[in-house]
């Protein structure tokens, strides 16, 4: 049932690679200065033997993860916090040497229980998440490692490549790009040339942030406030004191919930997969409080957020669209806030549902006001709040490395937030999502009641 670790290494550029880079951060980056690394997982079926493994496996991934970086610099740079938050502020910057830590494990644990759908103990998967590496200090700075990965054999059954990073690196869009890019390179053997070839329509990519023009002073107002707060490394939630489960949607189960929102308001117009996924995963996390005996606030405000892509869509504070190869953070969404006893799927979906045409899709209201993002989420810290991880739009389960693509993806990052779900196509059902849950037991327990409920309706 032990995981070992067999190396950690750190690796490289390539030669030829840029000397160095520094990137100041903007705003959409500042505002995740303290936030948790964002932890993820992705399990292959891949019955390999530790010979292959360690003779074939592993230096593949070395030297195709060498090439990726030229391209995805930031990805081996380091945070440079400054020790005077009065005099700087902090930047990404790269240097010559910096490396991309590895670790390389062999697990004992069983493969098939990991990759299953019914609850599990969220503690086991920790074993294949890489640790992200302590700071360090030089004159001026803290420095902070943005990205450590980890690549673990389960022998004759799978692997799992486990993925830590800090949010102010990029998005889901950049980070799942990256891996995406790495997938490719080593699924070639090596072979960059194909690689530039079939992306050089998204390559090179953009690092500057003066693609959202001057906005110094929203930089400025959220550096003022995140300066006070102290940087320090994020600590793992152990012990999570939660359960893990995933939940397929399969595509007849998404017509009959969009026909059910339809039959109750005909004139709602478009309804996508998303909204009636999100709609009934948060309601019936919303119902399970109350289904599995917890005290709480019948009165109380419920807060649903979601994210969106803000590359090349009209929005409130550029002249021209970001671009869609822009590497960082690029992130804006909608917020639907309703009372405890209101929330029920189909009130949830006609809600998101505006959210996005009024909000998101709305030129005019896209990232409006974002520059007092901060002071608006001071206000939700009492507030009962659940958020989503992961898109099917970028969804890590299509890096494939040569083993075809991934068989479950497990947003570790859940565990250390109130409550979300993580969202990505389903690898067994043809159109289907797959939702994952992380909660107490007897939470977990009464949600997929309710969840099957839901489903049979």
């Amino acid at each position: 049932m032990t995981t070992t670790v067999l190396e950690t290494c750190g690796i490289p550029p390539p030669p030829g690679a840029a000397a160095e880079l520094t990137v100041p951060l903007c705003f959409f980056d500042i505002i995740w200065l303290h936030f948790h690394p964002i932890r993820r997982l992705i399990f292959y079926d891949h019955p390999c033997s530790e010979a292959e493994f360690s003779n074939t496996v592993v230096p593949n991934l070395k030297h195709s993860l060498s090439l990726t970086l030229k391209h995805y610099l930031p990805v081996a740079a380091n945070l440079l916090y400054p020790l005077d938050a009065e005099k700087s502020q902090p930047v990404i910057r790269y240097v010559s040497g910096d490396t991309v830590p590895l670790t390389v494990a062999v697990s004992g644990r069983d493969f098939d229980e990991l990759v299953a759908s019914h609850a599990r103990e969220s503690d086991q998967f920790y074993d294949f998440l890489p640790a992200m590496p302590p700071f360090t200090e030089e004159e001026n700075y803290k420095i902070a490692p943005l990205i450590a990965l980890q690549v673990t054999l389960f022998p004759g059954r799978g692997i799992c490549i486990g993925l830590s990073n800090h949010h102010c690196l990029g998005d889901a869009r950049s980070v799942v790009g990256f891996m995406w890019a790495w997938a490719e390179i080593s699924r070639s053997g090596g072979d960059e040339e194909q690689f530039l070839v079939r992306n050089g329509a998204s390559l090179p990519l953009i690092f500057d942030r003066s693609v959202y023009g001057d906005r110094s002073s929203a930089n400025e107002k959220y550096w003022n406030v995140m300066r006070n707060i102290p940087f320090v490394p994020s600590t793992l939630p152990l012990p999570t004191n939660r359960v893990r489960a995933a939940f397929t949607l399969h595509q007849s189960d998404i017509k009959r919930l969009k026909n059910l929102v339809l039959s109750n308001n005909p004139d709602l117009g478009y309804i996508s997969s998303f909204v009636v996924t999100a709609a009934l995963t948060w309601s019936c996390v919303v119902k399970s409080a109350a289904a599995a005996g917890e005290e709480f606030d019948r009165d109380r405000t419920e807060i649903f957020f979601f994210p969106a892509d803000g590359r090349g869509r009209p929005n409130a504070i550029t002249d021209q669209p970001v671009p869609v190869n822009y590497f960082g953070n690029c992130l804006g969404g909608g917020m639907v806030k309703m009372e405890h006893s209101k929330v029920g799927f189909v009130a949830a979906a006609e809600a998101i549902v505006d959210q996005i045409k009024t909000q998101v899709n709305n030129k005019e209201n896209f990232l409006k006001g974002s520059e007092n993002w901060l002071s608006d989420m001071s206000n939700f810290g009492k507030m009962s709040t659940f958020g989503v991880s992961g898109s099917p739009k970028f969804d890590l389960l299509n890096a494939d490395f040569g083993w075809g693509k991934g068989r479950r993806l497990e947003v570790l990052s859940m565990d250390k937030e109130k409550y979300s779900m993580s969202l990505c196509n389903s690898s067994e059902s043809d159109g289907g999502l797959v939702v994952g849950v992380s909660l107490p037991a007897e939470r977990m327990e009464a949600f997929a009641a309710i969840f099957a409920e839901g489903l049979k309706f």
